[in-house]
């Protein structure tokens, strides 16, 4: 994805800067900060490809970005969008509706009519959310029906809503890390995954379908392995069972993939170790330690799986990664 980087602008235009780029890259808006806030403002975004979804992450310890008739009129790229609470609270306004966010919330907005968000106010940490831009096509859903829905919370902590955040939180942990064809495919599968919440949200699950409901099953049973993977006992059962599957059918949808259940939570945690290996934060902890943490219970199969992936023990891999191999000396993998 391509990333927006304030790196050479200077702090005090910043706000500006980000003010003037968000009305060219998405609609004409209305963005206001307190003016002695507008220093640690910060914004990340990342844009998707052709016919796909734009993704954008927003830091910031103030904004109201406001969406007026006259702004409607100017340009309406006629899209519905997405945003999720990544951190701290939002607030919402469209349609005399009003959505109060907590993190992991989501909320959806029409751009063709007028609406305000707020966020990042009180927190000294400021407030993050990631916004989801796509063309309402892309939704096999009734318009109308998906307009009944702009700026009511959709909770994060239940249900589909709670599988859909989850993959959310995660999608914008790693929104700057993808290449152009990953940005892509991840597009596919967040939108899948935005459907089916949505389509729950309106009790209508059969206007979602049946490839659209299994890749957004399997982003989302993705995202759950991604967030559980320090559990030892992270199995196909437990993992049908967290989302009323049988072991049977998890099996199915992951020889789609070419990949079984196992495979797929051993790459997983093989990168999350190799990841923790090469930073020189963790320099001092022991691979033992860095594989339990990951989920890996015998150190000897870590240290064999390891050397499968990557053509190296997790040692020597360690050793390499710190230059010249003069990494930390563990002989215990």
């Amino acid at each position: 994805m391509d990333v927006v980087s304030f790196a050479d602008i200077p702090v005090k235009e910043r706000f500006a800067f980000w003010r003037e780029m968000s009305s060219k890259m998405w609609m004409p808006l209305d963005a206001r900060c307190e003016p002695h806030l507008e220093g640690p403002f910060q914004a990340h975004t990342a844009l998707g490809g052709p016919a796909s979804l734009q993704a954008t992450l927003l830091t910031a310890t103030s904004l109201t970005i406001q969406r007026t008739p006259g702004l409607i009129r100017r340009s309406d790229p006629e899209t519905f969008f997405v945003t999720c609470a990544v951190r701290g609270h939002a607030m919402g306004e469209q349609a005399d509706r009003r959505a109060d966010l907590r993190t992991g919330d989501l909320m959806l907005r029409d751009s063709s009519r007028p609406y305000l968000t707020r966020f990042g106010s009180g927190d000294p940490a400021g407030g993050q959310l990631l916004s989801l831009q796509f063309p309402r096509s892309m939704l096999p859903m009734p318009e109308r029906g998906l307009r009944d829905l702009s700026a009511v919370r959709i909770r994060g902590d239940r249900g589909i809503g709670a599988l859909a955040s989850q993959y959310l939180l995660e999608l914008a942990r790693r929104l700057e890390d993808f290449s152009a064809a990953e940005a892509v495919r991840v597009s596919t599968l967040t939108l899948d995954v935005l459907t089916a919440a949505l389509a729950a949200e309106l009790d209508a699950r059969n206007a979602v379908p049946p490839d659209g409901r299994r890749r957004a099953l399997l982003a989302q049973i993705h995202a759950f392995i991604r967030a559980n993977l320090g559990d030892a006992h992270l199995t196909p059962g437990a993992i049908a069972a967290a989302h009323h599957i049988s072991v049977s059918y998890l099996h199915q949808l992951f020889r789609a993939e070419e990949i079984t259940v196992a495979g797929w939570i051993r790459e997983r945690r093989l990168e999350r170790c190799r990841r923790d290996l090469s930073d020189p934060m963790l320099a001092a902890t022991p691979i033992g330690a860095i594989a339990a943490r990951w989920g890996f219970t015998s150190p000897a199969h870590f240290s064999q799986a390891f050397r499968a992936a990557y053509g190296l023990s997790p040692r020597q891999f360690r050793q390499s990664s710190a230059g010249n191999g003069r990494g930390p000396s563990d002989p215990s993998v």
